[in-house]
């Protein structure tokens, strides 16, 4: 079943879709790219590790903390000493769990070098002055300061926009942030309502070989029909995180009530 949005599902940035979506959009990118790159490219995953906070309310994934608190019964260790109940118990609302991550390498066929990162951010590297939010710009900068081009592709919500130097940036719910080795103080950016499709960017290359072409919005829908995200998401009782703003959650409704009826 396809998907009911027109560009990005906003239920995908819930935890336990995002994880998948994240690595499936990496391998969709790499499929997507091999076929132009060749002879002289080529577009690789890889794999990265990173710890994402979890709220336990939200369907836990079987976590099994280090250290649980349970409400027990008085009972007494030999004769004369008890051990009371903790006046006051409550669940913990967040663990911090790893999460397994993707970002696209273009590299030359002959060197092995790298020619465009192409990253996909996270919870976890936009969550501001975390280690991961801290490692990950070391990782940028470092990209900043090669011969490599740069892409971010930025397709959740929440967290700090990691082109901080960007500032302000346009009202949008997503971005795609291009930085050409040509030109380091020159970004191209894509801002993406979340009513619109997401567009077909650029990926460049060497000189002088032409830029080729990535259909995020393709990408996207392909993901969400290959995962069936449709058997998987709740529309009706879980709300997106972070909460939309009330047009897009007006749009989101009249969105969900049509794709309703159509199916009736």
């Amino acid at each position: 079943m396809p998907s009911p949005f027109p560009g990005m599902d906003p239920y995908i940035e819930h935890t336990e879709v995002w994880e998948d979506f994240h690595q499936n959009l990496a391998s969709e990118i790499q499929a997507q790219l091999n076929p132009q790159l060749a002879p002289s490219y080529y577009a690789a995953v890889t794999p990265r590790l990173t710890f994402e906070e979890v709220r336990i309310a939200y369907k836990p994934r079987g976590i099994v903390p280090d250290v649980g608190v349970f409400q027990t019964s008085p009972f007494t260790v030999g004769a004369s000493v008890a051990i009371a109940d903790a006046p006051l118990v409550k669940d913990a609302p967040t663990v911090e769990m790893e999460a397994h991550e993707a970002s696209v390498e273009i590299r030359t066929v002959s060197q092995d070098d790298l020619v465009t990162a192409i990253e996909i951010l996270s919870r976890a590297n936009k969550r501001y002055g975390t280690i991961d939010w801290g490692a990950y710009q070391s990782k940028r900068q470092a990209l900043l300061h090669s011969l490599a081009h740069l892409m971010e592709i930025d397709l959740l919500r929440a967290g700090t926009r990691t082109a901080i130097e960007l500032e302000p940036l346009p009202d949008a719910s997503y971005f795609v942030f291009l930085n050409r080795n040509v030109n380091r103080s020159r970004f191209e950016i894509w801002p993406i309502r979340l009513p619109d499709p997401l567009p077909i960017v650029p990926v460049p290359l060497n000189a002088p070989d032409p830029d080729v072409a990535l259909d995020l919005n393709r990408a996207v829908h392909a993901i969400y029909e290959r995962a069936a995200y449709f058997r998987r998401i709740d529309y009706r009782n879980s709300p997106p995180e972070p909460a939309l703003s009330p047009d897009n959650a007006r749009w989101v409704d009249e969105v969900l009530q049509a794709k309703r009826q159509s199916v009736k």
